[in-house]
C-alpha cells in the first residue's frame, strides 16, 4: 500500500472510531484516534545547541501531567521527539519521517531558526501544522499570510532588539556598540532589530559588527576585534555555549563593557555557569517574559507551584533551568488550543484557533503578559520586561514593554 493510500485508510479508521456522545459528527484528521493525539518534534539534544534539548522533555512532562488528568476530551497526547542536532540537513528528513511514517497530527515546538525555515515550505505544502516553533525569528509571525500552517510563539527577535535599542538610547546615549552575532538568519534577525531600533543613531553608535559560525570552537577572535575597536557596550546575539564563552572571554581581556545578552541564552543556570568559568557579568542586561524558577519572588506563586509539580514528571529536567519552564509554558498553550478545538479536532481548525483566536493568560508567564492572536496579528507574545543581572540573579526592571507595532 502506498503512503497516500495508507494515510487515507488511517484517516477513515480514525474518523470511524471517533464517535460523538451527542450523536453529531466529530471532525478528526491524520494523527487523531479515539484516544490519542500524536504530535511530533525535532530539536537539538546533541550538538552545538544541546542545551535546548531539555525543552522537549519539559513539554512532554506537561503532556504527561495533562494525560494523568484524563487528557484532552478523553484523548491523551503522544509526543515523538527526534534529535536533529541543530542541523537543517537532519531536520528535513526527520520532519518528513514524522509526517509520512509516524503520521503526526502536527509538528510542535520544533527548535531553531534555520532548522524550522528549512521545513516550512514542506509542511505548508502538506498542510501539516507547524505550531509554536521554538524560535523568535520574526518571519514566523510576520510572514504568516504566505505560510498559513506555521506559527511562532515567543516574542520576535526584532521586537526584542527594539527594546535593547530603546534602553541604550535612554541610558547609554554615548555608547560605542560592538555586536557579536551568529552568522545565520537567527543572528541577523537580532542585528536588524537593533539597527532599526537605533534608527539614525545606528551608524555612529555601532563601531563594529562581528559574526561567528555556530560550529566554531570559540568567538574569541571576534571579541578581540570588538575590544580593539573600542566598544564599551557589547551585544551578544548567540546561543548558550558561545554566550557563556563570550562572557568569560570578555572578562579575560580585562574588558568591562556594558553587556546585553539575548533572551534565548539568558537563563540563570547558564549565567551562573559563566560566573563559575570566571566571567564578571554583574550589570548585564536582557529581557524576560517567563517567570524565573530561580527567583524567590515566585516561590509561593500558583503558576510556579504548578510548574514544579509538572516538572517532577521529567527525571532528566533540572527544575531551576529556565528552558524547562519555557517548555511547560508553550505546552500549556498547545493544550489550550487543542482543548478549544473540542470535537472539531482537524488540522485546519487547530490552525485557525492558534493563529487568530488565542486569548490566554498563561500561569508560567510574567503577570500581565498574555498570549494573543487575532485575524490581523499573528505574534502570540509581544510583551517583555527588561531584566538586569545583579547579586547572582536576574532582577526585573521597570514595567512590561509592549512590542506590538514595532515590526515593519
Amino acid at each position: 500500500m502506498g503512503p497516500r493510500l495508507a494515510a487515507a485508510a488511517a484517516f477513515l479508521v480514525m474518523a470511524g472510531a471517533c464517535g460523538s456522545s451527542s450523536g453529531g459528527t466529530v471532525a478528526t484528521d491524520v494523527g487523531i484516534t479515539s484516544n490519542q493525539i500524536l504530535l511530533g518534534n525535532t530539536i537539538s539534544q546533541t550538538g552545538a545547541a544541546a542545551a535546548y534539548g531539555t525543552i522537549a522533555n519539559a513539554e512532554n512532562a506537561y503532556f504527561t501531567y495533562i494525560n494523568s488528568k484524563g487528557g484532552i476530551n478523553g484523548r491523551k497526547i503522544k509526543f515523538v521527539i527526534l534529535d536533529d542536532a541543530y542541523n537543517p540537513a537532519q531536520t528535513v528528513p526527520l520532519t518528513k519521517q514524522l509526517v509520512e511514517q509516524n503520521q503526526v497530527f502536527a509538528m510542535f515546538s520544533g527548535l531553531g531558526t534555520q532548522d524550522q525555515t528549512s521545513v516550512r515550505d514542506y509542511l505548508n505544502t502538506q498542510k501539516v501544522p507547524q505550531l509554536f516553533v521554538a524560535t523568535g525569528a520574526t518571519t514566523f509571525g510576520k510572514d504568516f499570510n504566505s505560510n498559513k500552517w506555521t506559527l511562532g510563539w515567543q516574542p520576535p527577535y526584532q521586537g526584542e532588539s527594539h527594546i535593547y535599542a530603546k534602553d541604550v538610547l535612554q541610558n547609554h546615549p554615548n555608547a560605542k556598540i560592538g555586536v557579536l552575532y551568529q552568522n545565520d538568519d537567527y543572528g541577523q534577525d537580532y542585528l536588524k532589530g537593533l539597527i532599526d531600533g537605533l534608527g539614525d543613531k545606528a551608524s555612529t553608535m555601532i563601531v563594529d559588527k562581528e559574526s561567528y559560525d555556530v560550529t566554531s570552537a570559540s568567538p574569541a577572535s571576534q571579541l578581540a576585534i570588538l575590544h580593539a575597536k573600542g566598544a564599551d557596550t557589547v551585544f551578544v546575539f548567540a546561543i548558550p555555549k558561545p554566550t557563556i564563552q563570550s562572557l568569560a572571554i570578555i572578562t579575560g581581556l580585562h574588558w568591562a563593557p556594558t553587556i546585553y545578552v539575548n533572551s534565548v541564552s539568558n537563563v540563570a543556570t547558564y549565567m551562573k555557569l559563566a560566573e563559575k568559568s570566571g566571567a564578571k557579568i554583574d550589570g548585564a542586561i536582557s529581557v524576560g517574559y517567563i517567570k524565573d524558577p530561580t527567583d524567590p519572588q515566585w516561590t509561593n506563586d500558583d503558576g510556579m507551584k504548578l510548574y514544579r509539580q509538572v516538572i517532577a514528571n521529567c527525571s532528566t529536567c533540572d527544575a531551576n533551568n529556565g528552558f524547562n519552564i519555557y517548555g511547560v509554558a508553550v505546552a500549556y498553550t498547545m493544550v489550550d488550543v487543542l482543548t478549544q478545538a473540542g470535537s472539531n479536532l482537524s488540522r485546519a481548525n487547530v490552525m485557525k484557533i492558534a493563529s487568530s483566536q488565542l486569548n490566554e493568560t498563561n500561569p508560567f508567564l510574567l503577570p500581565g503578559i498574555t498570549v494573543t492572536t487575532t485575524s490581523g496579528d499573528h505574534f502570540p507574545i509581544m510583551q517583555e520586561q527588561v531584566i538586569q543581572w545583579t547579586g547572582d540573579a536576574w532582577h526585573l526592571q521597570g514595567s512590561i514593554i509592549n512590542e506590538r507595532g514595532t515590526i515593519k
